[in-house]
């Protein structure tokens, strides 16, 4: 048996901080949305890099307070790009961890949490 790539969903309830918040302020771009018809429920993948993410203000698809732990490099220039944008709902930090690795945890709008790891230097 192989196991392929893992797409989390992350519950969303409100179209426009779902884009200030993951496309304004984190810099991941849409791939692609979907709506079964005016007025329904936003369905929509966001990326960054190799990181893919499904947002989905559908009620079934997802519970709100998920916690998705994303690899990085680089976490430094990105907590320092953040950081730049004066976001007024986050403010992120770099912990290093007792296990060795550095994170970055910050939530969304609607309670889920972001961890963006970067293992430690040897």
């Amino acid at each position: 048996m192989q196991l392929g790539t893992v797409t989390p969903i992350l519950r969303t309830f409100d179209e426009a901080k779902t884009e200030e918040f993951y496309i304004g302020f984190l810099g991941f771009k849409v791939d692609w949305q979907h709506r079964f018809e005016d007025n329904f429920p936003l369905y929509l993948q966001v990326s960054f890099g190799a990181c893919v993410l499904h947002l989905s203000e559908h009620h079934g698809d997802a519970s709100p307070g998920a916690a998705v732990r994303i690899q990085a490099a680089g976490l430094d220039a990105y907590q320092q790009q953040l950081q730049a944008k004066d976001y007024r709902f986050a403010k992120p930090q770099i912990e290093e961890t007792p296990w060795g690795t550095r994170e970055m945890s910050i939530k969304d709008p609607f309670g889920n949490r972001l961890v963006f790891v970067e293992e430690g230097q040897a």
